[in-house]
């Protein structure tokens, strides 16, 4: 399969080229980046000459793709993303989008959290990509639209107790990411003197990723689902750990939230129902998502806090496992990687 990246220069392409290095049956022949435009691979990234094969740090990179491609994947911006992925979408190419601009169903909502939409149209072929719950819309997709980091730690920690009911649909979400979620370009926001040794929360009156994670959870619970979202940035480069709060509807015990999650989750490859509270390390470089639901019972509340590394399972990892499924592969194929630690 030949494979085109929109923007290899940036955190997510990285990633992309990491993981599709050792796929068995994808081969990166295009990879776009302007500000490289014209460059080698091998030379912009010398640590891709070390890749099996030798050949991917000779490849160019172009300002568009240039060569036929049977999937692009784009890691460019919003907005300009679904510009550049429109010649290939009325050419019928599948197409993973890792930026925001096919998540959500309705155009006015984009509008609100972002701007006009440039091909608002193509929206309803869009498939939201969180594969353990669209898992057979994925696989017949010309248009898969990959979720944000934020959201898919959130999303598939609240959707199995949503689903059953199990909890009233006013959830709350307590999310601390990685300075690597904000991306390559320079900014003071990411600086390492402004960053280190110190938290802080962010987008107390709004993100961008709130609206996605309210869109998810209320089709899976089939009522209006009210999300409060408070992300966080912490001084480490890769992860997200997501606490998740929700009041229980009825007398529910530790045992019935353990069997329930593991039932949902027994079965998929990259979703695991943990005993412990997961640590974000357990997830560096891999695309798990780690699960741990608790009753509290004192207060009525099922509190669940979820672990992914955020360039992985968050981004570039979980476009792969869509793209797999688009063309017909094994879901897992290239996303063996175990977890490093420490």
């Amino acid at each position: 399969m030949r494979i085109g990246i929109l923007n290899v220069t940036g955190y997510a392409g990285l990633e992309l080229i990491r993981l599709l290095a050792g796929h068995p049956e994808m081969r990166i022949v295009a990879a776009t980046g302007r500000s490289q435009a014209g460059q080698r691979l091998g030379d912009v990234f010398p640590f891709t000459n070390l890749f099996p094969g030798g050949d991917l740090g000779a490849l160019t990179i172009t300002p568009e793709i240039d060569t036929a491609v049977d999937l692009v994947f784009s890691g460019l911006p919003h907005k300009a993303s679904a510009e550049a992925l429109l010649p290939f979408i009325q050419d019928g190419i599948p197409v993973v989008d890792i930026a925001a601009d096919f998540r959500l169903h309705d155009p006015a909502i984009y509008r609100e959290w972002y701007q006009e939409h440039p091909c608002p149209d193509h929206l309803p072929a869009a498939v939201y990509g969180l594969t353990e719950l669209h898992r057979a819309e994925v696989q017949q997709a010309k248009i898969v639209a990959n979720p944000g980091c934020y959201p898919t730690g959130a999303i598939l920690g609240l959707a199995p107790a949503l689903a059953e009911g199990l909890v009233s649909p006013n959830v709350i979400v307590d999310a601390k990411s990685g300075i690597s979620g904000g991306g390559r370009s320079l900014s003071l926001t990411n600086h390492f003197s402004e960053v280190n040794e110190s938290v802080e929360a962010y987008a107390l009156q709004g993100h961008r990723h709130m609206p996605e994670i309210t869109q998810e959870l209320g089709a899976v619970a089939n009522t209006d689902v009210h999300v409060t979202f408070v992300p966080h940035l912490i001084p480490m480069i890769r992860g997200i750990l997501a606490t998740c709060y929700a009041t229980l509807t009825g007398n529910v015990s530790q045992a019935d939230v353990d069997a329930l999650y593991e039932s949902r989750y027994g079965d998929e490859p990259f979703v695991q129902s943990l005993t412990v509270s997961p640590k974000t390390k357990w997830t560096y470089g891999s695309n798990h998502c780690l699960v741990h639901p608790v009753v509290h019972a004192r207060t009525n509340t099922l509190i669940v806090t979820t672990a992914i590394d955020n360039l992985v399972k968050g981004a570039s990892g979980q476009a792969l496992q869509n793209a797999n499924l688009m063309l017909g592969l094994p879901e897992t194929m290239g996303l063996e990687t175990k977890p490093l630690y420490p």
